[in-house]
C-alpha cells in the first residue's frame, strides 16, 4: 500500500464549532446569561436607549459576531462565547419587546417561543438526523444550532418571567427553583437515562432564568428584593469572569473536540 493510498483511508479529524459540554461551558453559560439580563436593563435603563435602540444596536453587534464565527473553520472560544453573550442579550430583548413594548401577555410569547423552538428542532432533525451539538461540523447544522440557542434565550426569558409573575417568588426562591429545575434533569440523565440531547436541551433553556434571577438578584434594589449592585457592577462582574474563564480554555483548549470523518 502506497503512502498517498494510506492517507486516503485514514480518517480526517474535523473540529467541532462548539466547545465540549464540560463544567466551564455550563458555568459560562449562566454567567452569559446574567449579562444578557443585566446587559440589556444596563443599555435600556441606565444608558436610556431604550428597548427598540437598544435591540438595534445588539442585533447589529450579534450578526457581525455570527458573521465572525460561520466564517472561521474551527471552535475560536473568544468568537464562541461573545456571540454567546450577544445572543443572550438579544433573545432577552426580544421577549421584554414583545411584552414590554407591544404588551403581549407573557403565557402567549411562551407558548409562541415553545412552538418556535420546536420547529426549529422538527426542522433540524429532518434535514440532519441529529439534534447533537457534538457534531456541528457544516455551515447548515450550525445554522440551525445559533437558531435553536436564540429561541431558548426567548423562550427562557419569557418563561422565567411567566413563573416570576404567576409564583411571585421573589429572586432568591426563584434561583433556588430553576437550579433544582436543573438538577433534575441533571439526575434524571444520570439515574434513569434520559436521552442526552434532550436532557441538554432542557437544561438550556432553564439556564435563562436560572442566569436571569441571579442577575436580578444581585443587581436590583434592596427595595426590590435584590442586593442594591446595580446592572453596571453585575454586568463588570459577570463579563471580567467570563473574559478570565475564556481566556484560560483558549490556553489550554480544554473544551476543543474533533470527530472522525471517514
Amino acid at each position: 500500500m502506497t503512502t498517498t493510498t494510506r492517507h486516503a483511508v485514514l480518517p480526517r479529524l474535523k473540529m467541532n464549532k462548539v466547545p465540549e459540554v464540560t463544567l466551564y461551558f455550563w458555568i459560562i453559560k449562566v454567567l452569559c446569561t446574567t449579562v444578557g439580563e443585566t446587559a440589556a436593563d444596563y443599555l435600556n435603563d441606565t444608558v436610556g436607549l431604550g428597548l427598540t435602540w437598544t435591540a438595534l444596536v445588539m442585533s447589529v453587534g450579534l450578526v457581525a459576531a455570527l458573521v465572525w464565527q460561520f466564517r472561521l473553520r474551527t471552535y475560536v472560544a473568544g468568537v464562541y462565547w461573545v456571540s454567546v453573550v450577544l445572543i443572550s442579550i438579544v433573545g432577552t430583548l426580544i421577549t421584554d419587546e414583545l411584552t414590554d413594548g407591544l404588551g403581549v401577555p407573557l403565557a402567549i410569547t411562551t407558548a409562541v417561543f415553545t412552538v418556535v423552538l420546536a420547529a426549529t428542532f422538527a426542522a433540524w432533525y429532518a434535514a440532519e438526523r441529529t439534534l447533537s451539538i457534538h457534531t456541528i461540523l457544516t455551515t447548515r447544522r450550525e445554522g440551525f444550532y445559533w437558531a435553536a440557542v436564540l429561541f431558548t434565550f426567548a423562550l427562557g426569558t419569557a418563561a422565567g418571567d411567566l413563573v416570576a409573575e404567576r409564583l411571585n417568588l421573589g429572586y432568591p426562591l426563584s434561583v433556588v427553583l430553576f437550579g433544582a429545575l436543573i438538577a433534575v434533569v441533571a439526575g434524571a440523565r444520570a439515574v434513569v437515562g434520559v436521552n442526552a440531547v434532550a436532557a441538554f436541551w432542557i437544561a438550556y433553556i432553564l439556564t435563562r432564568p436560572l442566569g436571569a434571577s441571579i442577575g436580578d438578584y444581585l443587581s436590583q434594589a434592596r427595595n426590590d428584593g435584590g442586593l442594591g449592585l446595580g446592572t453596571t457592577v453585575t454586568s463588570a462582574i459577570f463579563l471580567s469572569v467570563i473574559c478570565a474563564l475564556v481566556v484560560y480554555l483558549t490556553l489550554s483548549r480544554r473544551d476543543r473536540t474533533s470527530v472522525e470523518q471517514a
